[in-house]
């Protein structure tokens, strides 16, 4: 059984569903051919009952002779034609009618019939004839005989039996059709169902071409035709490879698009280095010093590319971090912690500036050290456009988290691309960064469920307002 079913998972889909429907068809075929055959049976059956109940019940007056002399001669008065027809004694003694063609063997059922049973019942059965033929035999019981003293002898019985040959016939030509007809059915539902299979499975074809086509190619670009209307599984499948391919297509540009800003972000403090290293080389190799005073400037421009580069790297490590490295840290905190960690990094950073904050106890659901250096992001943007002895506003309420700043806010027109990777503003080029600070704290807010804008303020300067879902109390059991 193990070796068949291992055979048949080995079959293509298309040969296994027309193998389903063969069988099916076929289980639907024998059952309604047996039905068929088992009914007909029962008629023709009923028939010849009724066929003989009509011949037992046609007794002439001579029957009473022979049922008188049925104990002293073998012989009786021709009462039945075309049967085989017989009187029984309840021992079992058989007095032939004349004209019967011969005697029917008789059962210990048909003794204890005529013996036990009333005279109005009868009794049907298939047996043998003496002369081998089936027949459908009728037992019914005639009671005792009389005897020459004026009592009863014993009791007798009338068997009247009639061919099985037609019937059998009959029986076997529908058998015949039956079986001819089912064959024929399983054949052709057989060649239906492979048919209906290759249709159905036609997109399924379609679709694994298209599959080979790109892990032969790495063509993202193939799209599988889906009728708009259509909702089957084969649809769903081909419209969710749709999806996957365009996603893949489009992760795969943003990785490009990634690799190709990074090597252009990074060529410019590469440059820088490779300038200043070669100028400190150049002295030592030619024995003549650089001022003490350039050297120094050199050496600060050779640290200051270090950190860009430094910082760069680890921007690019951080957006380069799959979904589920994030989900194995996120955790609930407070977010007036991680604000309150983040203004004293800023105030470091910017010693000149006046920092107010007014913050409220909010505890969210994300990952510590990202939700941290997002908040910390958008203070360095806040610190790093403000002017000098400007003034920064923070405020934490219902988590609502407002940065407001001074200095001299974002031009309209480049609001829509503040959060694109590597984009700056052309006015801050000059200045350090690498253009990944708020995409970070985009991807990282909208990973725990929350907004990020940045809108120019009343009065100047800009305010960037994130909103994050949580709760003021922390839930139970956290941390």
């Amino acid at each position: 059984m193990n070796r068949v079913l291992r055979r048949y998972r080995s079959l293509p889909i298309r040969s296994r569903l027309a193998l389903l429907v063969a069988a099916a068809v076929a289980f639907a075929v024998a059952a309604v051919s047996v039905t068929c055959w088992f009914i007909v049976q029962g008629k023709l059956y009923a028939q010849v009952n009724d066929d003989l109940k009509k011949a037992s019940m046609r007794m002439p007056g001579q029957l009473q002779d022979a049922l008188d002399n049925c104990t002293e001669t073998p012989y009786g008065t021709g009462v039945f034609r075309n049967t085989y027809s017989q009187l029984v004694q309840e021992d079992g003694t058989v007095c032939i009618l004349q004209d019967s063609a011969a005697t029917v063997k008789v059962t210990q059922a048909d003794q204890d019939q005529i013996k036990d049973a009333d005279t109005d019942e009868v009794y049907f059965r298939n047996g043998t004839a003496g002369d081998g033929t089936g027949v459908r035999v009728l037992t019914r019981p005639l009671g005792p005989t009389a005897t020459a003293s004026g009592g009863t002898g014993p009791k007798v019985g009338l068997v009247v039996a009639v061919s099985l040959k037609s019937t059998q016939k009959t029986l076997n030509e529908l058998a015949l059709i039956l079986l001819l007809v089912s064959g024929i059915g399983v054949v052709g539902a057989g060649a239906a169902g492979l048919a209906v299979a290759r249709a159905g499975l036609r997109p399924v074809d379609k679709l694994t071409e298209a599959v080979e086509h790109v892990a032969r190619t790495e063509d993202l670009n193939i799209r599988i035709p889906v009728e708009d209307d259509s909702e089957d599984e084969v649809a769903r499948l081909s419209r969710s490879f749709n999806s996957m391919t365009s996603a893949l297509a489009s992760s795969r540009e943003l990785q490009q698009q990634l690799i190709a800003d990074a090597g252009h972000e990074l060529r410019t403090p590469l440059t820088s280095l490779r300038t200043n290293i070669e100028l400190l080389t150049r002295s030592e190799e030619t024995g003549r010093p650089i001022p003490e005073a350039d050297r120094k400037a050199l050496l600060a421009s050779v640290k200051a590319q270090m950190t860009e580069l430094a910082a760069l790297i680890g921007d690019l490590q951080e957006l380069s971090r799959s979904e589920g490295q994030r989900g194995e840290r996120v955790q609930v905190i407070s977010l007036e912690e991680t604000v309150e960690s983040a203004l004293r990094r800023a105030r470091l950073r910017g010693p000149e500036l006046t920092i107010t904050a007014d913050l409220q106890p909010w505890y969210v659901l994300a990952e510590p050290a990202a939700m941290e250096r997002a908040v910390v992001n958008v203070l360095d943007n806040a610190v790093k456009f403000s002017p000098e002895a400007g003034t920064i506003e923070v405020q934490l309420a219902h988590g609502l988290l407002t940065v407001r700043d001074h200095g001299p806010g974002i031009p309209a027109e480049e609001l829509p691309y503040v959060f694109d990777r590597f984009w700056r503003s052309p006015s801050a080029r000059a200045l350090p960064g690498s253009g990944l600070g708020l995409s970070i704290v985009a991807r990282t807010v909208e990973q725990a469920g929350g907004q990020v804008m940045l809108a120019r303020a009343e009065g100047g300067g800009t305010v960037a307002t994130v909103r994050l879902p949580g709760a003021d109390t922390p839930p139970p059991g956290s941390p």
